[in-house]
Order: C-alpha cells, then sequence, then structure tokens
C-alpha cells in the first residue's frame, strides 16, 4: 500500500477524535438555552460603589416549563435573560429557586411562546464513572458537541460552598469551559460543569441535581446538612490500642469539633467512627457505596439526606460501643466567623468621622485578588480559622480612612480588626453602632485586636456626627450605614 494511503487513514483516524461530534447533536437542541445575567459587581473597599457586569452562561429545560442551572455568577443579579435555538430573540426570566452551597439554580419564563418546541433533559442515576462522555453548548448560533473523558467521581469542596460535595471530573482540551454546560451520555444528562482548570473539567453530577430538584418539588429542601467535625486516618495501629478499640483496625478518629452557633454535637474528640448511616467507615475514612465504591464518609451527609435530619452513628467512646443520632449542620454562611460569601444584598459598612468599618469576611479577603491567602494581611487571614461562638459571632474591621480635619492623624490606618469600642465587644456593625451611642466621657476609645500595628483610637464624640456629614457631602456618599441583615432581623 502507498505512503498516501496511511496518510489518509491517519487524517481519517484524527479527524474522528478532534473534531466536534455531532451524531445525535440534534436531539439538544430544543433542549439546551443560553442565559445572560446582568448584576451588580461590589468593589471590595469601597463598598458604596459599584458597577455592572454581564455574563453567558447555559442551561437544560427540565419538566414543568423550567430551566436548571448552576447557581454561580446568578448573585446579586438585576436581569435575567434566556434565548433557545442559539439565536434570535431573548426573553425576560425569573429566577424561581437558588441555593448557593448546592451551587443550583430554577428560572422560568412566563412568556409562553418561549416553551414552544422545546424538550425536556432526563438526568441520568447513576452516573458513569469512567469513559466517554460529551459537552454539549451554543456557540456563534450552532450547537457545539466536543468529547471528554471521564476521570472519576470524587468528593471535594463545592463550588460556592465549605460543604464537600460529589464531583464528576473529566478530561478535555476544550477551552472556556465551566458554564454549566451539559455533560451527556447516551442520550442522558450526566452533569452541569461548574469550572475548568487546564485540561481538567469539574461538573455537579445529575443524581445530585436530581436529588435536590425532587427536594424543591416536594417542598422539602432544607439546605445541605454536614459534619462538623473533623478527624484523621486510624492508621497507627499503636492509637487504636490505647483507644481499647477491640479487633480488626477500623473506623476514624475524631480529633476537633468545629463549633457551630446554636448547634451541640452529640460526638466527641477522641471518638472513634465506625458506622455512618449504616456504612462501616474503613481505616482511610471511606466507606462503600453500592454505586460509586469506595467514598469519603462526608459523602453521607447529602447521601439522600438534608441539614436537621439525625444520621444513626457507631462510635467508640471510652472502651465501649455507643450507639448516638448525628444531626446535620446546616451550611450558612452566617454561621462562619468569617463568611464565605454574602450573596444577593449589598456590602455592609458603617463610615463614621470618615472611619470606614466593613463586616470581614472571605468576599473582604479576596480584595486582595487570587493570591489573597498570601497577599492580604496576615493577621486578618488567620482570622478565617476561627469559628464562631454566641459571643464572639464575626469581626469587624476598620478597612480605611476617608482623610478629613476631624481623623487627622489616623488617616493612613486601614486593615484593622476590632476588639472594642467604648468597652463594648464588636462582633458585627449592630454592635459598632450601639458602642458609639455611648462615649466615654465624650470620647470614642476604639480598640484593635493584639498584633495590629496600633492598638487603640481615641477620638471627639461630640465632632463626631458633623464630622461624619462633611464627609459623606466632600465624598458624595450616599449613606453612611448599610447593613441589610441588621434591617432584615426581627
Amino acid at each position: 500500500m502507498s505512503p498516501r494511503f496511511f496518510i489518509s487513514v491517519l487524517i481519517g483516524i484524527l479527524a474522528v477524535h478532534l473534531m466536534p461530534a455531532v451524531a445525535d447533536s440534534s436531539q439538544w437542541e430544543t433542549s439546551l438555552v443560553q442565559i445572560e445575567a446582568n448584576r451588580h459587581k461590589y468593589e471590595a473597599f469601597q463598598p458604596w460603589s459599584r458597577r455592572t457586569s454581564s455574563n453567558t452562561k447555559f442551561g437544560v429545560v427540565v419538566e414543568g416549563n423550567q430551566i436548571v442551572t448552576t447557581a454561580d455568577y446568578l448573585f446579586d443579579h438585576t436581569v435575567l435573560r434566556v434565548q433557545k435555538g442559539g439565536r434570535g430573540a431573548w426573553y425576560e426570566a425569573t429566577l424561581k429557586w437558588i441555593d448557593y452551597h448546592a451551587n443550583l439554580a430554577v428560572m422560568t419564563v412566563k412568556q409562553t411562546s418561549f416553551w414552544d418546541g422545546l424538550t425536556p433533559v432526563t438526568f441520568a442515576n447513576p452516573v458513569p464513572a469512567t469513559g466517554e462522555a460529551r459537552l454539549v453548548r451554543w456557540s456563534d448560533g450552532r450547537l457545539e458537541v466536543r468529547r471528554l473523558e471521564i476521570n472519576r467521581l470524587r468528593l471535594g469542596r463545592g463550588a460556592l460552598t465549605y460543604v464537600d460535595l460529589p464531583k464528576l471530573e473529566l478530561d478535555s482540551e476544550i477551552n472556556g469551559a465551566g458554564w454549566s454546560e451539559a455533560i451527556v451520555h447516551e442520550n442522558k444528562v450526566i452533569g452541569l460543569t461548574s469550572a475548568q482548570s487546564r485540561s481538567k473539567c469539574t461538573a455537579v453530577p445529575s443524581f445530585f441535581i436530581q436529588s435536590v430538584l425532587d427536594a424543591v418539588a416536594e417542598d422539602d429542601f432544607r439546605g445541605l446538612g454536614y459534619f462538623n467535625f473533623y478527624w484523621k486516618r486510624a492508621e497507627n495501629p499503636a492509637v487504636l490500642d490505647y483507644l481499647q478499640l477491640p479487633g480488626n483496625k477500623r473506623g476514624v478518629i475524631v480529633t476537633e469539633i468545629i463549633a457551630v452557633p446554636g448547634h451541640e454535637s452529640v460526638i466527641r474528640p477522641k471518638d472513634i467512627l465506625l458506622e455512618v448511616d449504616g456504612f462501616e467507615i474503613d481505616i482511610s475514612g471511606d466507606y462503600n457505596d453500592p454505586e460509586y465504591g469506595k467514598m469519603m464518609l462526608e459523602r453521607l451527609a447529602t447521601r439522600g439526606h438534608w441539614a436537621g435530619d439525625k444520621i444513626p452513628m457507631t462510635v467508640w467512646r471510652d472502651g465501649a460501643s455507643m450507639e448516638i443520632a448525628f444531626e446535620l449542620v446546616k451550611a450558612d454562611y452566617e454561621k462562619e466567623y468569617l463568611p464565605s460569601a454574602r450573596f444577593d444584598r449589598p456590602p455592609a459598612y458603617l463610615m463614621a468621622g470618615g472611619l470606614v468599618f466593613q463586616p470581614l469576611s472571605e468576599p473582604y479577603l479576596k480584595g486582595w485578588g487570587a493570591e489573597w491567602k498570601r497577599r492580604a494581611p496576615v493577621r486578618l487571614v488567620r482570622l478565617k480559622e476561627r469559628s464562631a461562638t454566641e459571643t464572639d459571632s464575626g469581626c469587624v474591621v476598620l478597612s480605611l480612612v476617608l482623610p478629613d480635619p476631624y481623623n487627622l492623624g489616623y488617616q493612613n490606618y486601614r486593615n484593622l480588626a476590632l476588639e472594642s469600642v467604648n468597652g463594648r465587644q464588636v462582633s458585627n456593625l449592630h454592635d459598632l453602632r450601639q458602642a458609639l451611642d455611648h462615649p466615654q466621657d465624650a470620647f470614642h476609645v476604639i480598640e484593635f485586636m493584639p498584633g495590629a500595628a496600633t492598638r487603640k483610637m481615641i477620638l471627639d464624640a461630640q465632632l463626631l456626627q458633623n464630622a461624619t456629614q462633611r464627609v459623606m457631602s466632600n465624598y458624595r456618599l450616599p449613606t453612611d450605614y448599610v447593613d441589610v441583615m441588621a434591617e432584615s432581623a426581627p
């Protein structure tokens, strides 16, 4: 055979693997939509400043004239629009339901003509843990279908939460993915993409999506629950012997309880966790999932359960086996000492005499960019390790000082964590506002946490109100106080 023949065969093989797959693509033309989300984007260090931002992502049509997509980039939205068929008219959409911890959202379109010709998708359950899949999305008015290789199903930190969730990992050379594109296999959706890093895509698996949708439809979605404790592998036989565990080496050792305001844990440090929800736990912290094999025990918190459910556990404590019922803690940003996120509300701040105070949060720290853990002030980053308590629920920082004669000498102070104001502990802006109503001998005494460049500021209380009004006028601030959470509190 001639070299030309072999070259033609090689080109054909490469075409099969590298060109976009088009077989059965017509099925998805009536099931996929594009979503345009216009939203506010706030400045971390000037919370009164905002600009508009627009992102395009994708969604899939489901039963009941609804569209399912990931929750990412829908926060703080002003207008939502959807488009079917890859081109043509845009329709105004309404957000029906969203949960950022689950990273899922449901929207609809009131205009009935939009739904003409659209076909609901079917979610796969279970999902394949290996093999080939396809990514489907609209691109410049045409349906683009790309091959991916399913790498594995694993447990990992969710895209918008601190809870460990199931993730589908896929390998592909596709560019610009992670915008809720549909991952399909054998005419069913097996996931919606949530991120891409180099040649790897991550997707929310379909079985998790379906379980959430079912719970929402039955009005039984109570939020994601999680285990608020740390554990370590029981790989050292001497440790298990010390804790007097007889028989085969098994289970993991609870090392620390994560304090959550309003929740009292029934599990204790040094407990050996032997069984969770009827599944035996091995010395690596895995259980044998009947569908997906070895998975980390954290998966059991979201495997058919929601926040508030009581999970049966078997623990070894004080030389004896014990049955306990562990109540799943609800994932809630506001129960963190430094909240991981604050969505769908403007940033809170209080300005007094040119001093700008803000609640310390991860979004604030992210104002230092993608490498915020390295670039932000170390003393503030370390506060992320704290757990909230009933008496110490959070932290407020002096973020910057807007120069004014009233604060002369303090104008360079910034990023200082408050400890107290006028002798009163400050955990939030409401505390701060009340403390400013009680000056000490006609002065405001502001004290900062240890490690700050300065420990104390003293200001004339009688001049504060006039200074605040002057700063608002000079810097054109819309208000001196924003705190939606305090305003909505009963």
